[in-house]
């Protein structure tokens, strides 16, 4: 019979195998759940492999890692790897790390706990990363809401972006008026990024419903410079009591100057 020192040995070397098999491509995933089944002893080896590990352009195994430090309940490595800071100068590297550390954000949000939305809010702050910006919607409060509104000018961001603020919807809608009725920038200091931002807010607008006291705020946007702002307002407008006639001027004015203005 083996002595519980050599049982112990014996199990630190089929862990540390299956470390290595994270970067099969065959039997990756199989390793994910046998590492699983080795229970907390596993997780220190998955830890030395997040944290010590090299980026590459191959992300995949790492994100193993992280699925398998996830369905093992290690909350506190996934928070120290994500606020880890990282130097990675190659673009390619930094795409795959970045990868991972958006699945690492998606596992935390099976904790809906105050310290894991402080991390990813601080995380927020300084990257808007998709998955951080998923997590965050997932707890459904109102702090994100502006770093959500602010994503929306990065192409990378936007869609998540895009999808957090409309899964919060009437809790979103005061700042999302209060951002696209600010001052219009003047032609000459407009970017298609703030253009982007602005029809992604109109977009998520037009599915929402708008009260009597918030339509004076929207309603000059109907004259706005982009005509595809202008028609959202009046698809908006079409809801509004008394207002069709409005609506339909705007549609039929700003139609024509839509070409172009798309993506």
């Amino acid at each position: 019979m083996l002595s519980l020192w050599g049982k112990m040995n014996n199990a630190s070397a089929e862990i540390k195998k299956l470390i290595d098999y994270l970067d099969s491509l065959r039997e990756g995933d199989r390793a994910v759940d046998l590492l699983v089944a080795y229970g907390e002893g596993a997780i220190p080896y998955l830890r030395k492999y997040l944290m010590e590990g090299n980026p590459g352009h191959i992300y995949q195994p790492r994100q193993r890692a992280v699925n398998a430090l996830a369905r093992l309940g290690a909350k506190e490595v996934l928070i120290e790897y994500l606020c880890v800071p990282k130097e990675i100068p190659d673009p390619v590297f930094r795409f795959g790390e970045e990868a991972v550390e958006n699945t690492a954000a998606r596992a935390l949000a099976k904790w809906q706990t105050d310290d894991v939305f402080a991390v990813l809010l601080q995380i927020a702050y300084t990257r808007t990363l998709p998955g951080v910006i998923e997590a965050l919607a997932s707890f459904r409060r109102q702090e994100p809401i502006p770093l959500f509104i602010a994503a929306l000018v990065d192409d990378v961001s936007r869609p998540a972006a895009e999808n957090a603020l409309t899964a919060l919807g009437v809790m979103a809608k005061p700042a999302l008026i209060d951002t696209v009725c600010a001052p219009n920038p003047s032609e000459e200091d407009d970017n298609p990024s703030i253009r982007l931002c602005r029809r992604s807010i109109m977009r998520i607008l037009a599915d929402l419903p708008v009260t009597v006291e918030e339509w004076p705020g929207l309603v000059e946007l109907l004259d706005d410079n982009d005509p595809e702002i202008a028609i959202l307002a009046a698809r908006i407008a079409m809801k509004m009591a008394h207002h069709e006639d409005m609506a339909v001027r705007t549609m039929i004015e700003k139609f024509p100057l839509l070409t172009g203005t798309f993506r």
